[in-house]
């Protein structure tokens, strides 16, 4: 019964109260720690003082190791350490640098003391009125977390009230979101760990809460840097302390996009999107792309176009979100993959970047459908996106912790809809299934498949489009190649003897095939290099060197397009301020130049590492496309058409 008497306080208190202990300490010294506890008090959200009712004695204390600044006892006690005393007493506290992050010891010290107090609150479980007259009649002690707590028989019909640390909201934004696929359960360790103010954050909830109240009570651009978690404690406290007049309307963001010659920085207004699909690449031969691949798409108005369906046809403006393993070397193992050896980040790619990947490389259709979002959600789904952009380096599991359950989290976590908590799909292709059957995939867009094409909610394989080119070809040509994928095995030399036959619309269709062989060769150029790379480098050879060194470059200086925070150094923390966008701009221009230069002389390295047949073959290829091109110039000259490029 004591430890229900603590839990509910003396009546005859007006909320929170903190007493200093003066035995021992001079006027000079009682002073300065009276003056830190009344600013506290003064930092404190006023429900906060009003719910945590009770006397909370405050001391100093020696019993402390060096680079501690304080410590709450479980109920009603904080200590202080002793040897901040001194500096505290005679003003230098204020102006002391310390390599914490809250700059000076003074600054230090009234942090840790919200910070401490805000533990106090968090284990004091707050109830109901109804709840704290059964707590006096009906308490046991939780011997495993030495909480105060009420058996369910005894709970009524109100329940228990979540503290900050435990409630669900706050896990989610925080970086403790429930795994996928284990009914509730919260992952256990946070990997939100980039553009952190104090990565003793990320240890537990509980020191995540009590950082987080320091920030949100002493720091005025705590609402711009984590707006969702300023909003969170703002709307759990019923009030905020004063913060900047305004914060920027746009998230800066890099765009990962492999055109080296553009300025990577960029800007996204979520006033400007429109609306967010569910964007899913079909599944194709490949094993880790045997379920598809799930992405987020952001319909993005052209700028000065109000928000409607006709920005679905501002295609250069939308932005892809993707969640994928960047892999640290040129090797993709699927043993790594399983064992989550990738991080596991979320690149923001130009929409046609990602058409052209899938359609024309892989081969693949691309689906994107809307989501059923409010403009909240849509607005917060940015926001959230723009701050795991910033924050999240997660670890990749091609079985489960991969796109689609990166994407769903994303979801959740952004949106905070209740339709989404249940949702448990791990496999792309699956998820979409069941965001149809929760009501928030409108599906039907792809029921006519032309009206589908048409609109943007489609985009089709080339493979059709190839197999077409090439029903031209045997209509005009004696060819005797059935399918296209036979075509395209044939050697280039063998290709070109029908080069001079073909009329004017032939042509065409052979130019078309021939950049699409040329695309196959690249890919297989890639993974023969690949694997002579990796031969070469556990054989130790000596001619991959100036290859290695290049290839070490180019993946050395591109994980800024996954983790840009490391553009910024150890300055700052969450969505980057405005007064930062300059340094992100020249830094992020920087590594994009030399990745342009990198990627230039690493296409002439890697080719002489080519074998013999397919740098030869690569060579014929490239002189096709040029043969066929200048064919075609000229036929379509003779036929009286404007001269072609």
């Amino acid at each position: 019964m004591a430890g229900a008497l603590l839990l509910l306080g003396n009546s005859a208190h007006a909320g929170l109260e903190l007493h200093l202990k003066t035995e021992g300490l001079s006027p000079a010294q009682q002073q300065a720690s009276q003056a830190l506890l009344d600013e506290a008090m003064q930092a404190l959200p006023p429900r906060f003082i009003e719910q945590l009712d009770r006397r909370i004695d405050v001391g100093w204390t020696d019993d402390m190791p060096g680079n501690a600044y304080g410590q709450a006892s479980l109920v009603s006690e904080l200590d202080l350490n002793r040897k901040l005393l001194a500096s505290l007493t005679d003003g230098s506290a204020a102006t002391q640098k310390t390599y914490r992050p809250h700059g000076t010891v003074r600054r230090e010290m009234l942090a840790t003391v919200l910070h401490e107090l805000t533990h106090i609150y968090d284990r004091s479980r707050l109830w109901s009125p109804a709840e704290r007259t059964l707590i006096q009649r009906c308490t046991r002690q939780d011997n495993s977390s030495g909480l105060i707590g009420i058996p369910d028989q005894c709970r009524g019909q109100s329940g228990r009230r979540f503290t900050l640390s435990d409630d669900p909201r706050l896990l989610d934004l925080a970086g403790w979101p429930q795994y996928v696929g284990r009914r509730g359960e919260r992952e256990q360790y946070n990997r939100q760990i980039a553009r952190s103010p104090d990565i003793y954050e990320t240890s537990s909830p509980k020191e995540f809460v009590a950082v987080n109240m320091e920030y949100f009570l002493l720091d005025p651009g705590y609402a711009c840097r984590r707006p969702a978690l300023y909003r969170y404690y703002q709307e759990h406290f019923g009030w905020a302390p004063a913060a900047k007049d305004t914060c920027g309307k746009t998230y800066a963001f890099l765009n990962a996009g492999n055109d080296f010659a553009k300025t990577p920085l960029g800007q996204v207004d979520p006033e400007r999107v429109y609306a967010v699909d569910y964007l899913l690449a079909e599944a194709n031969q490949n094993w880790v792309s045997r379920w598809g691949h799930s992405m987020l798409r952001l319909v993005i108005c052209a700028p000065g176009r109000p928000r409607g369906p006709d920005c679905r046809l501002d295609l250069d403006q939308h932005l892809v979100l993707s969640y994928r393993a960047f892999v640290g070397d040129v090797q993709l193992s699927s043993w790594d993959g399983l064992v989550g050896k990738y991080p596991s980040r979320l690149f923001v790619l130009p929409l046609a970047q990602v058409i052209d990947e899938y359609t024309k490389t892989e081969l693949r259709s691309l689906a994107s459908v809307p989501l059923n979002l409010s403009r909240n959600e849509i607005d917060e789904v940015v926001e959230h996106a723009a701050e795991m952009h910033w924050s999240y380096d997660g670890n990749y599991f091609f079985l489960s912790n991969n796109c689609a359950v990166e994407g769903l989290k994303l979801l959740r976590s952004g949106t905070n809809n209740s339709k989404l908590v249940g949702l448990d799909s791990i496999m792309p292709n699956g998820l979409l299934e069941v965001l149809k059957g929760r009501g928030l995939a409108d599906t039907s867009v792809l029921d006519d498949p032309r009206e589908a094409l048409r609109l943007g909610y489609r985009f089709d394989s080339f493979r059709e489009r190839y197999q077409a080119m090439f029903e031209v070809l045997k209509k005009h040509l004696p060819i005797k190649q059935e399918k296209v994928e036979d075509w395209l095995s044939l050697k280039a030399e063998q290709r070109r003897q029908w080069f001079d036959q073909a009329d004017l619309r032939t042509s065409a269709a052979l130019l078309l095939l021939e950049q699409a062989s040329f695309r196959q060769q690249l890919v297989l150029a890639q993974d023969e290099v690949k694997q002579r790379y990796l031969g070469a480098r556990e054989l130790q050879h000596g001619g991959m060197d100036r290859a290695n060194k290049t290839l070490q470059e180019i993946l050395a200086n591109s994980g800024f397009l996954s983790r840009p925070a490391e553009l910024l150094g150890s300055g700052g923390y969450g969505l980057p301020q405005p007064n930062e966008w300059q340094r992100l701009e020249s830094e992020s221009s920087l590594r994009q130049k030399q990745l342009q230069a990198l990627s230039g002389d690493l296409d002439k390295e890697v080719r002489a590492l080519l074998e013999p047949e397919r740098a030869a073959e690569m060579a014929a290829n490239e002189a096709n496309v040029k043969q066929i091109g200048e064919h075609l110039r000229k036929l379509h000259k003779a036929s009286g058409g404007l001269e072609l490029p």
